[in-house]
């Protein structure tokens, strides 16, 4: 049984999340107050639910990351980087800005997909973000075709740790474009590791890999501490061939 959150409830040690039935589920109910979010990413602790549930926490074991000097960029996407970089000293066409446009990328990923239906990401999680966003802990990287969002991603930042969310693309390779800029960014400013959440294979083919929690959690610790990142501006990866 898990323990059910009231306005005022800690939240208890991520050890008592379950290992079976419903792995890493460690509480129900509380709140997406910018505070609670932000008491949650502290601890190794996420949201994750669907429509019509009550708000669930939780801290997987293993935990899926990306290390920012492992993320993979193919041949496919170094050509596309050098197009979008190209296009940003020359004609314009392509941009990509950084917090420019937070609520609607958080929109635009929770939008029906092609291949089923939205994503968790509810009305109430908008909320809770774009309320961290306004305190500087929430971040988007925005991809722009002739002045038109065609992808992005968000995540949450506290000191030198970035908490990736969620990544959308309304053009080929738009999704990934704005990751390799929002990963050049954080590695140039000390950020070794995003948390990725949950295991995918589309997160595996980035380059990203599952680690224990308690490695996860030590790295954590350090990382919060630190100062956090001030000046969030997009910064063109180097690729090969540049």
């Amino acid at each position: 049984m898990i323990p059910w959150l009231g306005a005022h409830t800690p939240f208890p040690d991520v050890s008592e999340a379950l290992t079976t039935e419903a792995p890493g589920l460690l509480a129900a109910g509380g709140d997406l107050s910018p505070e609670r979010l932000l008491a949650a990413y502290q601890r190794g602790i996420f949201p994750w639910f669907s429509e019509g549930q009550p708000i669930l926490w939780w801290s997987t074991d293993p935990r899926m990351v990306l290390h920012t000097d492992e993320f993979k960029v193919s041949a496919s996407l170094t050509k596309t980087l050098k197009k979008v970089e190209k296009s940003g000293r020359t004609d314009g066409r392509w941009q990509v800005r950084f917090d420019s446009a937070f609520e609607q990328v958080m929109r635009a990923c929770a939008a029906p997909r092609r291949d089923g239906p939205g994503t968790w990401i509810s009305e109430d999680i908008v909320r809770g973000y774009t309320g961290l966003h306004g305190l500087g802990f929430a971040h988007s990287s925005e991809v722009w075709l002739d002045g038109e969002l065609v992808g992005g991603a968000y995540g949450v930042s506290i000191g030198r740790m970035f908490y990736g969310e969620s990544m959308f693309a309304r053009v080929s390779d738009a999704s990934k474009v704005a990751l390799a800029y929002l990963v050049h960014f954080l590695k140039l400013h000390g950020v070794e590791l995003i948390d990725c959440q949950q295991e995918t294979g589309h997160l595996a083919s980035l380059g990203a890999r599952p680690i224990p929690r308690s490695d996860f959690l030590l790295h954590l610790k350090r990382a919060i501490a630190r100062p956090r990142i001030r000046d969030w501006r997009p910064i063109p990866p180097v690729v090969a061939g540049s």
